[in-house]
């Protein structure tokens, strides 16, 4: 059986620059829902975005982009999709010809992100591209271009910033309901073995910083509504012989203005999930905190935040296809997802340095 990594890099595939008509999200305004093609079949679109699709307003599965035949016919079988609505990576640029496809959505290893999503924003559609955004920064930049360049939305896969109990917080960043913000703890990890493979591979963008490091440092930039100034980071490795090309774990400290400090922490060998604010009058968490379901927190003035019942990744994909529906801005665009690859480049630096404070 061969795999989707081993299958894209047979491929030799590059992104080709093609002539393609206008994109008309004014005309999709007519549209009952809009058409997602899912670029990846492994577990988060198998156990996550497929089934959430099902409970969305105004988006539904339509399409399949796979390097694994044999799950075609499952595919279609469950959901019903049709015989010319499925591709391989190596005819995925033929998308543009298809009416029934408004958004691909890149679930791929992170490696591969900029590569397809690339590819699918050439190819005329708008583009939704899970999180990390890319390997890099450049990457990054690329990708927004190419989106610019052909008139399409882009949004990066940010669940939580749907979710309404994070939502709540980031209003907290802004009202100061307990003073000022003095100290933000976020981590969140889990303890792998055995590892899926790519994730434990440079080349694809593997490690727990670019994984679940994200997690924390998007939430503490969320939590404080504030660009760090500075980070120190360090790697700690207890199983060299898995993780001999990436992070194990990585703890990292990033400086905000205002004298806030955010304490962060990712591990694939420690569990972990929680989010804590220390203010000068009160403090709240979140615990959990990036959980598929269950966030929920409290606060010290005996305020509750209960778990949010809906789908996070059906909340994600409505609020984006609303705002390509209606044509809005997203809630997640392609330079927040910069902003966090810009600095995780500074974290993987300073870990490099001996846990030297680098200016952002």
């Amino acid at each position: 059986m061969q795999d989707r990594r081993t299958f894209i890099k047979k491929s030799g595939l590059f992104v080709a620059a093609t002539t393609l008509p206008i994109p008309n999200f004014l005309l999709q305004k007519n549209k009952e829902k809009l058409g997602v093609a899912l670029v990846g079949l492994g577990n988060y679109s198998t156990g996550q975005l497929a089934p959430a699709l099902q409970e969305t307003d105004y988006c539904e599965l339509r399409g399949i982009v796979t390097g694994s035949p044999e799950k075609i016919p499952v595919w279609q079988k469950k959901y019903g999709i049709k015989d010319q609505n499925v591709y391989n990576y190596d005819n995925m640029d033929e998308i543009a010809n298809n009416d029934d496809i408004d958004v691909i959505y890149i679930v791929l290893p992170t490696g591969l992100h900029a590569e397809f999503a690339i590819k699918a924003a050439n190819a005329g559609k708008h583009v939704w591209c899970e999180k990390p955004m890319a390997k890099t920064s450049e990457e990054c930049r690329q990708i927004i271009e190419a989106c610019n360049d052909n008139g399409v939305k882009l949004s990066i896969g940010y669940r939580m910033q749907h979710e309404k109990n994070t939502q709540t917080l980031m209003k907290w960043a802004e009202t100061k309901p307990f003073g000022k913000m003095k100290n933000v703890k976020a981590e969140a990890g889990y303890y792998g073995d055995p590892m899926n493979p790519w994730k434990l591979e440079k080349e694809m963008g593997g490690g727990a910083m670019y994984d679940m490091g994200v997690y924390p440092l998007n939430a503490a930039r969320y939590t404080t509504g504030l660009e760090p100034i500075s980070v120190s980071a360090k790697h700690i490795i207890n199983r060299p012989e898995i993780f001999d090309e990436v992070d194990e774990t990585t703890v990292f400290d990033l400086e905000f203005p205002n004298g806030i400090v955010a304490n962060c922490k990712t591990s694939f060998g420690e569990s972990m999930n929680n989010l804590e604010i220390d203010c000068e009058d009160g403090w709240y968490y979140l615990r959990p905190f990036q959980s598929y379901s269950g966030v929920k927190g409290k606060a010290s003035d005996g305020t509750v935040l209960p778990p949010f019942g809906k789908n996070q990744q059906a909340v994600q994909m409505d609020d984006d296809a609303l705002a390509i529906i209606n044509d809005k801005k997203v809630m997640v665009p392609g330079e927040d997802g910069l902003k966090d690859i810009v600095i995780l480049e500074k974290i993987y630096e300073s870990a490099a340095n001996g846990g030297e404070r680098l200016k952002l």
